[in-house]
Parts: C-alpha cells; structure tokens; sequence
C-alpha cells in the first residue's frame, strides 16, 4: 500500500493569511495534495475570512462525516495557527464535543497520520486532555497554561515532535513546521 499524498488543513475565520498561503503552495510542490476542511454547517460550501489580509477561503469538504477509510487517506492533518481551534471548538449544547473535536479525536487514534498543531492551536485539545496527557508539546507562549492544564509537557522549543504529533511555538514559524512534516513524510 502507498504512502498517502494528501494534506487535511482544518479551517475556519480568523487564520493566518501568510501560512496559508505557504501551505497550498508549499506542499504541493512536494506533490501533495491539500485539502481544506471544516464543518460546513449543513452548507455546500462556506466562506472563511483571513486575519492579516482579509483573504477569503471558499471550503466544500467537510470532516463531520468522514468515515475511518476517508480518513486514512490523509498523511497529515495541520490545525493551523491563528483562532482557527478556538472557532472550531464550537458545541450547540454546552458539554458536548464539537464535530471538530470529535474528528480530531478519530485522527489522534491514527498513529500513521501525522498531526501538527501551531501557536494556539492546541486549543483543539481542551475538550479532550486526555489525549495530550503526557505528549510533548510547544505552543504559544499565551496557551502554555492551558495546554499544561490537560497534562501536556510543555518544552520551551520552536518545534516539538513526540511520535505523531508535531507542535510549533508560534505563528510564524509555519514555514519550518511545513519542512518537519514534508521530512517525516519522507521518512
């Protein structure tokens, strides 16, 4: 079986223009594939607006129901830098996971998919702490608290990878991220 060759980048309002950017070109010079997913809302397509250049990004993939074999077709899934977690994290009914929590979640459980989280993205993780429990982890200097709230180890590093999991401390480091996950596929 071959190694997937596509790139799952989570996306809602508030990101980072510039690392997205980077991404869509980046990694497909590499001959991946990039997908942009978010949870459509039971629309066919939505709208996200950038926070740096007010760029807009039209999404029509969804991760609400993507089964396991959908899922497994990803080499990596990035939640990228920016507000992107905190918009995602979203519940209609107080206590229960988002339908972006709940895919994160599924992925954590697929050890041959990578997963990279940058700046505040970890945000992702408060519903499900126990899923950092003990990783190694760096984010922005703004979230060292609740990341170590779920029981993560925080290391003051630009770059952290534990197995799976790649975390980057802030924003502006999506370029170096972008080349540790490029490396690791290469591996």
């Amino acid at each position: 079986m071959s190694t997937p060759r596509k790139i799952g980048i989570l996306l809602e309002n508030r990101f980072i223009d510039y690392e997205i950017i980077y991404y869509q070109h980046r990694f497909r010079e590499e001959g991946l594939q990039v997908d942009f997913l978010t949870r459509l809302w039971g629309q066919p397509r939505l709208t996200f607006t950038g926070l740096e250049l007010g760029m807009q990004m039209v999404v029509d993939k969804s991760f609400e129901n993507m089964d396991r074999a959908e899922l497994q077709n990803y080499a990596a899934l990035i939640v990228p830098a920016g507000y992107v977690a905190d918009m995602l994290r979203y519940a209609e009914k107080p206590g229960d996971l988002a339908p972006a929590v709940s895919f994160i979640q599924r992925a954590m459980a697929e050890k041959a998919i990578i997963k990279a989280c940058i700046c505040h993205s970890l945000w992702i993780f408060d519903p499900i702490p126990e899923l950092l429990r003990g990783r190694t982890v760096t984010c922005h200097n703004n979230i060292i608290g609740s990341v170590r709230n779920t029981g993560a180890l925080y290391r003051d590093q630009d770059i952290v990878i534990d197995g799976d999991l790649i975390t980057a401390r802030s924003g502006d480091l999506f370029a170096h991220l972008a080349r540790t996950i490029i490396d690791r596929l290469g591996k």
